[in-house]
């Protein structure tokens, strides 16, 4: 049976006649179409007799005007129509005698266009003739559709008798100026589309690095935090410690004291005896310390200890040690500020004369050369973190007064 309409494969609508498929073709670039058996209706308003072509135009007319009343005359509109080439008009397929078959006519400066684009010249005429010769655009849509069809680079014959349609007259200089700036203005806008997709992507990224640098920061500082907890719980710990030993030298003072006065020492029963006592007692084992930051600050401890009776001169060498850590932290690659002369008199005067100055500067990785003229502290061997840990205790050291009262 044969189709009373068009229909497109690619949006499913309805058209009446080849005519009407080609124009649509033309405005959606849609090229697939198939025969149909469904009419598309022609409902005549009787009040104002316009057509409609669907049900739902028929609503829309009646809610716009008012009028209710159609007239359907689909089956006097309706006629059959074939995609097929038309059969020759003198009937020479009925009397079985073979028809000749020629190449139809296309349009030649769309072949011609299509052969520059690099498509082979029998593919090119079978897309331009079953694509009706509409457009370029058109006809390339066709050869993409159909480019696995095994007849796709045959050329097309048809009935030497038969009556194509002519092609359309190729754009005049005026049109075919206007498509070329419809194409560039379609693919400014494209160029526009993608720069800000491409904005967007960068966009996303620029949030994404920020929100890890945040998250890098965040952690940093986590970790100042602690740093800075633990520091100042070896301070308490350090004062502690010193309070103690000032109670147990005041219980000492006390009781030679009594005994300058002639009373009787106190009951050592009636005294309970105290917890630092036992813990300094066990302070007083010769214990390693565990880590670098424990034998740097134990090793401040025992500098103050030996020279307690002149704290000026303690708190200047702690000031000339914090000195030249500083100076190195600062200027890791900077030779002169890791070495030194022992016998320069300043550093003789300032730390040297001192037990436990060259000592200390020794945990911080220094070491004695040329005889022991100088003491070097070689790039390799220069540990950011233990010199920040020494720096950090020597402002402990400065800045606490019970620091090495034990």
């Amino acid at each position: 049976m044969a189709g009373v309409s068009l229909q497109c494969g690619d949006c499913g609508a309805l058209l009446r006649s080849v005519d009407e498929a080609q124009q649509h073709a033309e405005l959606t670039s849609h090229s697939n179409f198939s025969e149909s058996t469904e009419p598309v209706l022609n409902l005549i308003c009787t009040t104002c007799a316009k057509p409609c072509r669907s049900k739902t135009e028929s609503d829309l007319h009646t809610k716009r005007t008012g009028h209710t009343d159609f007239v359907d005359k689909t089956s006097e509109a309706a006629k059959p129509i074939t995609l097929e080439a038309p059969k020759a008009a003198d009937g020479s397929e009925d009397s079985g005698q073979p028809q000749e078959m020629v190449v139809p006519e296309v349009d030649k400066k769309l072949l011609e266009e299509l052969e520059a684009m690099g498509f082979p010249t029998a593919r090119a005429t079978r897309a331009l003739h079953y694509a009706g010769n509409a457009s370029l655009e058109a006809t390339i849509n066709w050869i993409v559709e159909h480019e696995n069809d095994p007849d796709i680079d045959q050329m097309p014959l048809v009935p030497v008798n038969t009556k194509v349609e002519a092609s359309k007259p190729s754009l005049t200089p005026e049109e075919l100026k206007a498509k070329q700036q419809e194409l560039r203005e379609k693919a400014r806008k494209k160029k526009e589309e993608e720069e800000k997709r491409m904005e967007r992507e960068k966009e996303k990224e620029r949030i994404r690095v920020g929100k890890e640098l945040l998250e890098a920061k965040r952690i940093e500082e986590d970790n100042e935090r602690k740093r800075i907890l633990a520091l100042r719980k070896a301070e308490k710990e350090e004062e502690r410690r010193a309070r103690e030993k000032i109670l147990l030298k005041l219980e000492e003072d006390k009781a030679e004291r009594r005994r300058k006065l002639g009373l009787p020492p106190e009951d050592p029963s009636a005294v309970k005896p105290s917890a630092p006592i036992v813990e300094e007692k066990k302070s007083s084992l010769p214990v390693r310390p565990a880590t670098k930051a424990e034998q740097i600050r134990e090793c401040l401890r025992s500098l103050k200890q030996n020279h307690k009776d002149d704290d000026a001169k303690v708190k200047r060498a702690f000031q000339t040690l914090l000195t030249y850590v500083g100076n190195v932290v600062r200027n890791p690659d900077e030779e002169k500020f890791r070495k030194i002369r022992l016998s320069n008199q300043s550093f003789h005067e300032r730390v040297g004369a001192l037990k436990g100055g060259i000592e200390f500067l020794e945990l911080c990785g220094f070491e004695n050369i040329e005889g022991g003229e100088f003491l070097f502290l070689t790039r390799d061997k220069v540990d950011m973190a233990v010199l920040n840990s020494a720096g950090a205790e020597l402002d402990s050291a400065i800045k606490n007064p019970f620091f090495g009262v034990l």
